[in-house]
């Protein structure tokens, strides 16, 4: 036995405040249990105090528990879903200059292939994606743009021709230009403030960790920050519950309108 899990994450919190009471605790105890004893540590005592006084195993395991699995066009169909709907109605509605947030954007994957559908629409120079995680190392490589092959296995082959450099057999570095489309930002959805005004926010895959109450918070505070008829676009295991009592109607699978 490692110890008291209820004393860790009261030391977690006070550490990073990271609030692991916000994830659920099976999954997240198994992750951190297999972590701890990879690092030959013998308790969560002892894991606490390398965690003070080691900046290198602070950072693996802040890397370890934010849960970082990304690709470009993740489930493709509801990529197209988005350019052939759901971005002409926000377009109509609400112009060009559409404000859109990619929450929980790890490595870079997600606000990256927005600004590349967006390029079908406006030129490079009008668009501007606001793009937040809470792990400021994979914000680090999402601003560096390097990927292996395996994350551009659904990426329309048209975008990887005209905004990928193929660096060696495996890896490749995505466009200055698409780059610079997209402002990257250190976030933290169960406590740090909600941008506002958005008219798309698109968060994918993430949700599933937390508890139903955090979950549920999320989607609260997702939809304060939205505009009337702004949409969330959420992952495929993410379908919201009882969407109407959180403010939102469902017009696509996994797209939610706030009404």
């Amino acid at each position: 036995m490692l110890g008291s899990y209820e004393l860790f994450k009261t030391a977690i919190y006070d550490l990073s405040k990271i609030d692991l009471n916000s994830y659920k605790e099976r999954q997240m105890k198994r992750r951190i249990d297999a972590l701890i004893t990879k690092n030959g540590i013998k308790s969560y005592k002892e894991y606490i105090n390398k965690l003070k006084t080691d900046n290198a195993t602070f950072q693996e395991f802040l890397n370890y528990i934010t849960i970082n699995v990304s690709e470009f066009y993740r489930n493709p169909e509801q990529w197209r879903i988005l350019e052939t709907e759901v971005l002409p109605a926000l377009f109509e509605q609400f112009g060009n200059n559409l404000k859109i947030w990619s929450a929980a954007c790890s490595t870079g994957d997600e606000p990256y292939s927005l600004v590349m559908l967006l390029s079908k629409f406006l030129p490079l120079k009008r668009i501007k994606i606001y793009a937040t995680d809470i792990d400021k190392q994979v914000l680090e490589k999402a601003r560096l743009g390097l990927y292996h092959e395996k994350s551009l296995r659904s990426l329309p082959a048209e975008f990887i021709e005209k905004y990928f450099v193929k660096i060696n057999d495996r890896t490749y570095q995505i466009s200055e230009a698409i780059r610079s489309c997209v402002d990257f930002n250190h976030h933290d959805l169960l406590k740090d403030p909600y941008p506002s005004n958005c008219d798309l926010i698109v968060c994918r895959n993430v949700l599933i960790y937390f508890t139903d109450d955090a979950k549920n918070n999320v989607y609260k505070n997702f939809n304060k920050s939205l505009k009337k008829d702004g949409v969330l676009f959420v992952g495929s295991t993410e379908q919201i519950i009882q969407a109407n009592q959180l403010g939102y109607r469902s017009t696509h699978s996994f797209f939610y309108k706030k009404i």
